[in-house]
Parts: structure tokens; sequence; C-alpha cells
């Protein structure tokens, strides 16, 4: 199927990609012909795995281990993009901290971990992103959440990265526009993922009654976010940019 190799020729790379959604999207990503970079911050087999899957699917793929909080890092993660892969083309900004806790407990320490890896990531590695990305443009994808624009309580620290990063990612399909650097945000309503279920989301009951509040019935999948991440990344959206899609369900329209 011509349709299946629709990223044939394209090097992307994925933060945080050793599980859950970053890795779906990577596997997704290499499943339509992409070649891809999966970056993790701790979990090297995790990522050695996703690698291992990609490669038994005849896909390319290559795990580099970045901390996307820390420039250098940054700087060293896309110079392995440059010397095995020698082009870009997308980037997705799917690295993300979140930790439950009352507004009344917000550290320093707290802000720091939500902000440096959910903000600061995305501002580094688009940085190094758009320097590499050519005369054809290339494809920036941000993870947000439907928390960003419905934040709840609990999550308030999360929801307000999620906030930047939508405002991020408007501004910056305004000021890329010209370059032909698409800059889009998908925003997961509550989704089945191993950071959610580690971070205790879908726990004593929580995951029933947040699946009924969602008109179409239950929880996401990875595999409800990882086919748009992919469009995004086509140039099937050629025309699309400075957008937040929300895959949530229809919850958002529910409240």
């Amino acid at each position: 199927m011509v349709h299946m190799r629709r990223l044939s020729n394209k090097v992307a790379v994925v933060t945080g990609a050793s599980k859950g959604m970053g890795a779906g999207i990577a596997k997704a990503m290499a499943d339509a012909g992409a070649a891809v970079v999966v970056n993790y911050a701790g979990s090297k087999d995790a990522a050695e795995r996703v690698v291992k899957d990609i490669i038994g699917r005849d896909g390319r793929a290559i795990a580099v281990g970045a901390d996307v909080s820390k420039s250098a890092d940054v700087t060293r993660l896309f110079k392995e993009v440059d010397s095995v892969f020698g082009r870009l083309d997308v980037l997705v900004n799917n690295a993300g901290a979140f930790r439950f806790g009352a507004f009344a407990e917000i550290t320093e320490e707290s802000f720091h971990f939500h902000y440096n890896i959910n903000v600061l990531g995305a501002i580094l590695t688009v940085q190094e992103a758009i320097k590499r990305f050519g005369a054809d443009g290339g494809s920036i994808i941000n993870l947000s959440s439907i928390v960003g624009s419905h934040p709840v309580a609990g999550a308030l620290l999360y929801a307000s990265t999620k906030g930047a990063i939508e405002t991020l990612t408007k501004g910056l399909a305004l000021e890329l526009a010209r370059r032909k650097i698409r800059v889009n945000a998908i925003a997961p309503g509550h989704t089945e993922t191993e950071g959610n279920i580690a971070a205790g989301t879908f726990e004593g009951g929580a995951g029933a009654i947040l699946a009924e509040k969602t008109p179409l019935g239950r929880l996401g999948r990875v595999t409800d976010i990882a086919p748009l991440a992919v469009f995004l990344a086509s140039d099937e959206s050629a025309w699309i940019t400075g957008e937040v899609i929300r895959a949530a369900g229809g919850l958002v329209v529910a409240t």
C-alpha cells in the first residue's frame, strides 16, 4: 500500500520514545516509512526494544539517550541525527513529566521538574531542529493534553506547562511559516499509557469514571493518537499549521 509509506525518505526525532505514547508514535512513523530517532532519558533497554521492534518490521531506527531539559544533551542528540541520517524532517516533542499534587504543595523543585522537561525541553529541541530542516521545511508536533485548555484539580502545574506548549505552538507556527516549517500540537484526552498508569491516574475506579464522562464511552489508546502524529508529519497535512488538535473522544464538547 502506497498510503502506508507516506513518510518515506523522512527522518523523525521522537522524544521520550522508550514507552507509552512516544513508543507508539515512533513505531507508527517507522511503519509509514520514516527513519526514526528514538530518544530516551533513563530507559535505555526499553528504547532499544522499541528500535528492535521497528527493525524487525523492516524499519530504520536508532536509540539516542538525551535529557531534553539539558542543552548539552540536546545538542548531542541532534549531532547524532546528523551523523547517522544526515537530515531531519520531523520533530515530535513527546517527552513529558507529570506528578499529581495539590496547588498548595507546589515547590520550587516540582515547578522546575515540570517546566524544565515539558517547556524548556520543547524549546531546546525546536531550536536545534530548525537549524536542520531543509528547503522543503519540516513538521514539528508538540504533545499537549486536554488539561492545557481544560485544567483539572491536582494537575495544575502540569496543565500550565501544556498551556505554555499550546501558546508556543501557535507562535512558532507564525514565526516559522516562511520557512515552510509547520507547527501543530496534539491534545489527547484521558489515554491509557504506562506513564498514566504509573501516576495512578486510573486507580480506584477513576478510569471507569473518566471513560463514562467521555462521550465515546472509553479511555483513549496510544493507537488513537499515533496515526494523528503520522498525518501531521506527512505532506497530507501541508496546509495545517498552528493548530491544537484534540483527540479526546468528545470530552471537550461535553464539558
